[in-house]
């Protein structure tokens, strides 16, 4: 079974430098506090987007953390 998903790939977020994820993550959060405004307002269309948006949040953190302690360990 094909899962369709349009969140971001591990993979491809690995391959970006820490500046571009710090500023993917400020990206997201910002996308998560206008669709939380849309949901209060119940202007909010596609509700699936507020959990895909929590998910790459978490995943672009995850990465962050990971070049942070490989980093610290190259040190």
């Amino acid at each position: 079974m094909l899962k369709k998903d349009n969140g971001m790939l591990a993979k491809d977020l690995r391959d970006k430098t820490p500046d571009q994820l710090r500023e993917e993550l400020a990206n997201l959060k910002k996308e998560s506090f206008n669709l939380r405004f849309q949901q209060a307002t119940n202007a909010l269309e596609n509700t699936a987007r507020m959990r895909q948006v929590k998910r790459d949040t978490a995943r672009v953190m995850t990465i962050l953390n990971e070049k942070a302690a490989d980093a610290a360990k190259a040190e």
